[in-house]
C-alpha cells in the first residue's frame, strides 16, 4: 500500500508529460466517449427510441450520464495526480462550469417564468436535495450539482490529506454504493446516491497512474469492450436488476479496457473526429439543450413536436458552438493565465 500514498517525483512528471504528449489515442478515446456519452443523453431526452415497453430512452441516458460521470472522476484524479494545487484545481474547475451555468439559470428563470425560491438551490448546486428544488427546464441541473459537490469534496480532501486523500474516496465509493444496496436504490439524482459513478472513475484513474492499484492494468488489458458494453447496458436498464448496483464499476471497466485494449476495432470509431468535436461543445449542448426544449422549438403535439426536432438540433448545435469556442473559451483561458506556472 506505500505506492498508493506515494506522491510522483519531479522525473514521474517529466516522464508522465513526455506520455502524454506521445499517444494521442488516450486523449482521443476519452474524447470519444465523451462525445458518445453527450449522443446518448440528447437521445434519450430529445427522440423516441423505439417502442416504449423497452424503455430504451431510460436505458440510453443512464448510460450517458454513467459515462460522463466517470470521465469526470478519472480526468479531475489525473490532473491532481499530475498537478496537485488545489488552489489551480478550483479555479479551473469553476470558470469551466460557473460561468455558462448561471447564465443558464439567468436566462431560463424569467423565460420559463420559474419562482425566484428555487434561484439559491440552483445557484449554490444543492437543488439534488430534499425538498427537490429543480423543475422543468432546470431538472438537468441535478448533474452539475454532483459534480460541484464532487468538486468541494476531492479538493478540501486534498488540501487536508494530499494524496492520501485517495483511499477516502475509494473507500467511500464503495460505502455508497453499498449504501445503495442497503436502500435499494439503483438509480437517483442525489449526490449520496450517485456520486459512486465518479468515485469509480476516482479508482479507474488510480489504476492508470499505477497508484497502489495498478496490478488492475493486467485485468484491464484482458477485457473485451464489447463484452464491457453489454454489461452495462444491462446495468443500466430498469429490468436489469441487482446488477444496477455494479453500473460505476462496469462503466470504470469499459472505459478502462479502451484505454489498454489498444487494437480493440471500438477505438476506430471512438477516435472518430464527430465524437472530438462533440466532446468539445458536450458541456453547452447538455446545459443549453432542455431551454429549447420548453420554447416554440419544442412545442406541439407528438408528430409537429418531433418535425421540429431536426430545427431544434440545429439551433442548440449553433449555440453550442458560439457558446464553447467564444462564451465559454473566455473564462477558460482566464482560469489557465491565473493557474499559469512561474518558469525560472
Amino acid at each position: 500500500m506505500n505506492k498508493f500514498f506515494k506522491f510522483i517525483t519531479a522525473k514521474e512528471k517529466k516522464i508522465a508529460a513526455n506520455r502524454e504528449q506521445n499517444t494521442e489515442d488516450y486523449f482521443y478515446v476519452l474524447d470519444g466517449w465523451r462525445g458518445i456519452s453527450i449522443m446518448l443523453v440528447l437521445a434519450a431526452h430529445l427522440l423516441p427510441l423505439g417502442p416504449s415497453f423497452l424503455q430504451l430512452n431510460f436505458t440510453s441516458g443512464v448510460i450517458g450520464m454513467s459515462i460522463f460521470f466517470i470521465l469526470s472522476g478519472f480526468l479531475i484524479t489525473n490532473f491532481l495526480i499530475h498537478r496537485p494545487s488545489v488552489h489551480d484545481f478550483f479555479i479551473r474547475r469553476i470558470l469551466r462550469i460557473i460561468p455558462l451555468a448561471w447564465l443558464y439559470l439567468i436566462i431560463a428563470f424569467p423565460i420559463l417564468n420559474i419562482d425566484l425560491s428555487k434561484l439559491a438551490p440552483h445557484f449554490f448546486f444543492y437543488a439534488n436535495y430534499p425538498p427537490m428544488d429543480l423543475v422543468h427546464g432546470t431538472s438537468h441541473f441535478w448533474s452539475l450539482c454532483v459534480e460541484i459537490q464532487f468538486y468541494l469534496a476531492i479538493g478540501l480532501l486534498f488540501l487536508f490529506f494530499k494524496e492520501k486523500a485517495f483511499i477516502i474516496l475509494v473507500i467511500g465509493c464503495f460505502l455508497i454504493t453499498a449504501n445503495r444496496m442497503v436502500d435499494g436504490v439503483h438509480v437517483a439524482i442525489n449526490t449520496y446516491y450517485r456520486v459512486d459513478e465518479i468515485l469509480a472513475g476516482v479508482i479507474l484513474s488510480l489504476i492508470y497512474n499505477d497508484k497502489g492499484l495498478g496490478f488492475l492494468q493486467k485485468f484491464l488489458r484482458k477485457v473485451n469492450p464489447y463484452f464491457a458494453l453489454l454489461a452495462l447496458m444491462v446495468a443500466s436498464h430498469p429490468d436489469g436488476g441487482f446488477v444496477n448496483y455494479f453500473r460505476p464499476y462496469i462503466a470504470a471497466i469499459l472505459i478502462g479496457s479502451t484505454l489498454y485494449n489498444v487494437n480493440s476495432s471500438l477505438l476506430t470509431y471512438l477516435n472518430a473526429r464527430v465524437l472530438v468535436y462533440l466532446a468539445s461543445v458536450s458541456y453547452a449542448l447538455y446545459v443549453i439543450h432542455p431551454l429549447l426544449v420548453n420554447t416554440w422549438f419544442g412545442s406541439g403535439e407528438t408528430l409537429e413536436k418531433y418535425l421540429k426536432r431536426p430545427i431544434l438540433f440545429a439551433v442548440l448545435f449553433i449555440l453550442a458552438h458560439i457558446s464553447t469556442f467564444y462564451y465559454e473559451k473566455y473564462w477558460i483561458n482566464l482560469a489557465k493565465r491565473m493557474t499559469k506556472r512561474k518558469t525560472s
